[in-house]
């Protein structure tokens, strides 16, 4: 495993960490305690310091077996979690200094830790980065020892630029891979500038980037990728990168000529993300200890070649650049 910085703070984080929106199982089943563990004491065992996870995750039960881990460990692990998504409606308004003391606190109790290490705020709307009462908040919390670091989850480019402007944030999470390919241009160089760390989540396109998908796949009525083609519970990016399913599979069988070598495309897209030294780390999720293994066969892979890099451009400047390049 390969470590770096994440940006502002003293964390040296995997390159390859974990995502733990599906740790508690398969989407639609009950949260599994029992599968959570199993994942994540396997991803420490490998190597894995960095865990991110929020508070709506199996309804606070992925923060439970976050805590869980850390408490029973002797490494340094690093949690981050995120808080915002809470809110019904979750409006501009809705958001507020003292709601969001109280969902650090009760993410605290969840995780039965002290301190969180970096408390991000969980794609709020875009008119909350023009509110610095909202960033102030959180040098409160750390001031009280409550939290070491802020960060953000955001939707857009632009959102991610304009967090920059507050000196306390010290990481963006976003969505990066193959099939969006926008925050590599200027949301890169500035995180860069203001040495803010990059975490990238979705990096397998909601599992389209695997190979693995046809159309003959088939997703359960309550897994997102069935619910939220269109953005129906939340943000349509989120679902397989805003790519069209259709066009997402013909895509990924073009990718495949461009690695012939390999049988599972997963390994070879987590590498992609991780061609950019901007990024501080990548989180796939994982259900089950079989896709965390998966994922982890991508700190074995050689570098990318240029061309292929370039090849894998031309994909998405053919293929996915008319339909989504703007919209995030």
């Amino acid at each position: 495993m390969q470590y770096r910085k994440l940006g502002k703070t003293d964390f040296s984080v995997s390159e390859i960490s974990l995502g733990t929106w599906q740790v508690g199982g398969k989407w639609g089943d009950p949260f599994s305690h029992e599968n959570a563990d199993q994942i994540l004491n396997a991803a420490v065992d490998r190597g894995i310091n960095f865990i991110d996870t929020a508070d709506v995750y199996g309804d606070g039960e992925s923060e439970k077996a976050v805590g869980r881990l850390v408490r029973s460990r002797s490494e340094q692990i690093y949690v981050a979690t995120k808080c915002g998504r809470q809110l019904q409606p979750h409006t501009n308004d809705a958001y507020q200094p003292a709601v969001l003391r109280q969902f650090v606190e009760q993410s605290l109790r969840n995780m039965q830790l002290d301190t969180i290490d970096l408390i991000q705020l969980h794609c709020p709307p875009t008119e909350v980065y023009y509110r610095p009462e909202i960033f102030e908040v959180f040098d409160r919390l750390k001031e009280e020892g409550k939290i070491r670091h802020l960060g953000v989850s955001v939707e857009k480019v632009e959102e991610g630029l304009k967090a920059l402007t507050f000196p306390n944030v010290c990481s963006i999470q976003l969505i990066f891979n193959m099939f969006r390919q926008r925050p590599q241009e200027l949301l890169f160089r500035e995180a860069k500038r203001h040495n803010v760390g990059l975490i990238v989540r979705v990096p397998l396109a909601s599992g389209l980037l695997t190979g693995k998908f046809s159309r003959d796949t088939t997703f359960s009525a309550d897994d997102h990728r069935q619910f939220n083609r269109e953005g129906a519970a939340f943000d349509k990016g989120e679902t397989f990168s805003g790519v069209d399913y259709e066009v997402g599979l013909e895509a990924v069988e073009a990718l495949k000529n461009v690695f012939p070598d390999q049988p599972n495309l997963a390994p070879v897209a987590l590498r992609w993300v991780l061609m950019f030294d901007e990024v501080s780390c990548v989180i796939p999720g994982a259900s089950k200890p079989s896709q965390l293994d998966s994922n982890l066969q991508a700190a074995e892979l050689p570098a990318i070649t240029a061309e292929q890099m370039q090849q894998v451009r031309a994909i998405y400047d053919e293929r996915i650049r008319p339909l989504v390049h703007y919209t995030w």
